[in-house]
């Protein structure tokens, strides 16, 4: 499902840090079936500030740090599965490996889906000295730029230095190599927002790394996440049955 050869061949930028967009890594058929079947179930809300960065969002575990298992398998639509198997599989890592310059081959890996609601948000700051490389991938089949939840590439910590902004729109993806000045930031959903803003992130970590999203003993409730289209529009699905139910007369 993944154009891994369209990986392997891109070019990373170095200006400010190592880093690249690639676009079209879909078919048109794919990226439509991923869009559409974006995952709803086993999210939890994250929202803090550790010091850095404020952070709100939700998340859900597709693969688990070290893991050769799809999480909560039997809960995806069959282009999900095959789009985890992807990022589990060898090929992934070649391309992943030929691109950035770095060995990860046999690192550890985790992956995670988000969806960014309104008013949810990633402050600027340059990643965790355990992430190696971070891959961002989108999946909404459009985007308003006015709307916020796109990512920056910045100069400095400061949020308004921006180098470009990526669109979160299916097809697209963002590899960033980590370093001491890798900052990037996720801007603010604007609260009048129809949709959420959806990604997954395929992060390689240095060899005994604990997960940050997921620490051992984590006992956050997992919930199914509403997308705002559904909750902006309450009783829509029963309008729609009335509509089209038998006439009782």
């Amino acid at each position: 499902m993944i154009d891994f050869e369209r990986i392997e061949k891109h070019k990373l930028h170095s200006v400010p840090y190592a880093w690249a967009h690639i676009d079209s890594l879909f078919t048109p058929e794919d990226a439509g079936d991923l869009a559409s079947t974006f995952p709803q179930d086993q999210f939890k809300t994250v929202i803090g500030n550790d010091g850095e960065k404020e952070y709100e969002y939700e998340a859900r575990e597709l693969i688990a740090m070290r893991s050769d298992r799809i999480s909560h398998a039997d809960e995806l639509s069959p282009a999900w599965q095959q789009l985890a198997r992807d990022l589990l599989s060898s090929n992934y890592r070649r391309a992943m490996s030929s691109l950035t310059g770095c060995d990860l081959t046999s690192v550890d890996l985790e992956v995670n889906a988000f969806h960014y609601g309104p008013n949810a948000r990633l402050g600027a700051h340059a990643d965790l000295k355990d992430k190696i490389v971070t891959h961002v991938l989108y999946f909404n089949d459009s985007w308003n730029l006015k709307d916020g939840g796109c990512l920056s590439i910045l100069r400095s910590m400061n949020p308004a230095d921006v180098v470009t902004q990526i669109l979160p729109v299916v097809g697209n993806s963002a590899v960033l190599v980590r370093s001491d000045n890798s900052w990037h930031s996720v801007s603010r959903v604007v609260s009048r927002c129809q949709v959420s803003r959806r990604s997954l992130t395929a992060t390689f970590y240095h060899p005994g790394s604990v997960s940050t999203m997921w620490p051992p003993g984590d006992t956050t409730p997992l919930h199914t996440y509403k997308p705002p289209e559904f909750i902006a529009r309450p009783g829509l699905l029963e309008r729609l049955w009335r509509a089209l139910a038998p006439s009782n007369k």
